[in-house]
Parts: structure tokens; C-alpha cells; sequence
């Protein structure tokens, strides 16, 4: 079977969020929607390895950002590809707490939806939360950021904890042109088109770039990259 089948399905990019006590966390997830709407219930997929699936299944509530098309890399990077139990993925992040008292990601966020857990699906890898609804509220106008807008334009991967995750075959040297890829995230830097969003113009050879520069994902040094090509 070509598993690359599922990546026709439509999909989100969705920051969810739980509590622990007194500990909060946060993950990027593309599997939510609702199922029914009286009462208004909502469902989640969330890999068993990750921390936020820990705070769920001990707080029973989450929350649920819908991020805007505009949401920068760096956001996603923060949430999707650092580790709740190595760093705070909320500093320097606008939220707040919410009534379940499970943390709302605001920023870049054009809606909001809180729930609380009435049951669970045991998928294996996976577990599936379905929460009825308790609160919610739009916060802007705007397009939802879509899975296929972040993989085709944002040039964003799949973290391997995702239920859409694909093993990506290496890809053929292309003459003439050397790219360099992350090895924490996936993400290539690729010369002629640079990094404009964190002030490398396209153009700029990858031992231009200054030292400082990291990678506008999950935030590793360029001695994280590798040459490819």
C-alpha cells in the first residue's frame, strides 16, 4: 500500500493543549474535528509517546488552536518539534488559561475550542480523545492554516510522532545544486531560495549564512544540517 494515500486526506494544523497540576504543555496535531454537534462534541488524535497525551489522560481536558495560514514556522517549530519535558514551549507566547483551566494558545490563532474528555479510543500508536465541548470563541477573520499549505508552501515536515507521519525516500542528487536538510526536524535549506522570513535572501550559500542563523523550524544550529545533493 502507498501510505502517501493519506496525505490527500484534508487536514488542519492545530495547537493542542492540557494541564498536569500546576504543569501546562502544548503539541501541534493536524487530526481534529467535530463529531457531533448536540451536544457539540470534538475529536483528537494524539501520539501515546508525547507529553500533552500524558496531561490529558490525567487532567481530561484540552484545548484546541486553530492557527492562521499566516502562523510562522518558528510557532510550529516551537510546538511541534521541541519537547514539553526539555523546555517551556510557552515562553514568550501569548496564551491564556482557559475554564477547564487547559492552556489557549492565542497567537496566530483564529479560533479556540475547549473540551472536556467523555471518552477514549485506544489506535495502537495512538489514542483518540473525544471531548464535549464546554467553551469556545473566534478570535479573528482569516484562513485556516490547511496540512497541504503547510508541507507545499511552508516547506514544513511531519513530526514522527504524527498519525500522518511517511518515511520520505532520500532523494536523487540534483547536479549542480547541494541543499541542506536538518537532521532534528527535516527541514532543507535550499540556496536559491534562502530563508527571507529570518533575513536570508534567496541566493545566500549555506556557509553565508551567519552562525547565529537557526533553523526556522525547530530552532537547531547550522551544525545540525547536512549537505544533500
Amino acid at each position: 500500500m502507498n501510505t502517501k494515500a493519506f496525505q490527500k486526506i484534508g487536514y488542519g494544523v492545530y495547537i493542542i493543549c492540557s494541564k498536569s497540576g500546576d504543569r501546562i504543555n502544548g503539541q501541534i496535531a493536524n487530526t481534529a474535528f467535530q463529531v457531533t454537534s448536540d451536544p457539540p462534541t470534538i475529536a483528537i488524535s494524539i501520539n501515546k509517546l508525547n507529553l500533552t497525551h500524558e496531561f490529558i489522560k490525567s487532567s481530561k481536558v484540552f484545548s484546541v488552536s486553530v492557527l492562521a495560514r499566516t502562523a510562522p514556522m518558528t510557532l510550529i517549530g516551537q510546538f511541534g518539534f521541541k519537547c514539553g519535558r526539555d523546555v517551556n514551549k510557552f515562553e514568550g507566547i501569548h496564551y491564556k488559561i482557559g475554564t477547564t483551566g487547559a492552556p489557549i494558545v492565542l497567537e496566530q490563532t483564529l479560533s479556540y475550542i475547549e473540551a472536556k474528555v467523555v471518552k477514549e479510543m485506544d489506535c495502537g500508536t495512538h489514542t483518540i480523545f473525544l471531548g464535549e465541548v464546554v467553551d469556545g470563541d473566534v478570535l479573528a477573520d482569516g484562513e485556516p492554516m490547511t496540512y497541504a499549505y503547510y508541507h507545499e508552501v511552508k516547506g514544513g515536515k511531519s513530526p514522527k510522532t504524527a498519525p500522518t507521519y511517511v518515511k520520505e525516500e532520500a532523494s536523487q542528487p540534483v547536479e549542480n545544486k547541494i541543499r541542506f536538510v536538518c537532521s532534528v526536524c527535516g527541514y532543507i535549506y535550499d540556496p536559491a531560495k534562502g530563508d527571507p522570513d529570518n533575513g536570508v535572501a534567496p541566493g545566500t550559500s549555506f556557509e553565508e549564512i551567519p552562525d547565529s542563523w537557526t533553523c526556522p523550524i525547530c530552532g537547531a544550529s547550522k551544525e545540525e544540517f547536512t549537505a544533500e545533493g
